[in-house]
């Protein structure tokens, strides 16, 4: 049991993170119908900034913010400079370019940072805490509370401000939403802002646990992207029960069978969810916009 718990742990610590990661794809799904690669780069530079922040003497909160603000800006840059001029091209078109984004802020963050990988000291000591057998780490509790915190700010945003109610309506319908006199072009910038600060957030909180690297974004892109598929591509709640369900699958795969194969267990759970349920787990009939 105390085993089987212990997984349980681990599995929902490092879920909760893909859940995030899927959320920002989610977001920028809806708003924009763009299936964003470099959102794992986000988690890269949250973790990656603060590291190298608080290693040059600035204090760790402030070092957090200043990361979780260069990741929005580089979220913002990525949409203007690089999505919004080929807004007409295609889907896999668009894909491509996210990609070919993705590979670019790999390359700098190489340059302006090493190829080592960097912890942070965890936010509340380290001594793990004692459940029914098992362990759970201070820092697991930060990322589900901090994870927590962002879902429902998250939520209130979208539905009890004006900005938030403009990115539903954009995501609804963007034709209908551009004759009620919505900046459409402002929105989805804001769109990807959002999820960008979302992935810095996500990697600050997991990077005492799992350290950071200047390539780990590759990886969360995938895993993030498999939960979004896995929960239904577009569907909030979805992109949480899919990031946890793929964090415990995984946990459970290492502890019980390999692993060796932990990280192809992501990829089996979308094969086998789309082969079942081609839209997820959540996701609805599809609507063709017009």
């Amino acid at each position: 049991m105390a085993e089987f718990l212990q997984l349980v742990f681990s599995g929902l610590t490092v879920g909760v993170v893909y859940a995030l990661v899927a959320m920002g794809f989610t977001l920028v799904y809806n708003a924009s119908d763009v299936i964003n690669f470099a959102q794992g780069d986000f988690v890269m530079i949250g973790g990656m900034g603060t590291v190298f922040l608080a290693s040059a003497g600035i204090a760790l909160p402030l070092a957090a913010l200043i990361a979780v603000l260069a990741a929005v800006v580089v979220g913002l840059l990525l949409h203007r400079l690089a999505i919004e001029p080929a807004r007409r091209a295609t889907p896999v078109t668009l894909i491509m370019i996210t990609i070919g984004a993705s590979i670019f802020i790999k390359g700098v963050a190489l340059i302006a940072f090493d190829k080592q990988f960097h912890s942070l000291p965890a936010f509340s000591g380290s001594d793990p805490i004692a459940v029914a057998g098992a362990t759970i780490l201070p820092q697991s509790l930060w990322v589900a509370s901090g994870a927590l915190a962002l879902f429902a700010g998250l939520s209130l945003f979208l539905k009890k401000t004006l900005l938030g109610k403009a990115l539903l309506a954009t995501a609804a319908n963007r034709l209908a939403a551009r004759l009620v006199g919505i900046n459409v072009a402002a929105i989805l910038a804001l769109a990807f802002g959002v999820s960008a600060a979302i992935g810095a957030v996500a990697g600050i909180l997991v990077t005492p646990i799992t350290l950071t690297r200047y390539d780990v974004g590759t990886l969360f892109a995938l895993k993030g992207f498999a939960a979004a598929m896995v929960g239904g591509m577009g569907h909030p709640f979805g992109a949480i029960a899919g990031g946890l369900a793929i964090g415990l699958l995984e946990a459970f795969g290492a502890g019980y069978v390999s692993s060796t194969y932990k990280d192809a267990v992501a990829f089996l759970a979308i094969l086998l969810v789309l082969f079942v349920m081609p839209r997820g787990l959540f996701g609805g009939r599809s609507v063709e916009r017009v």
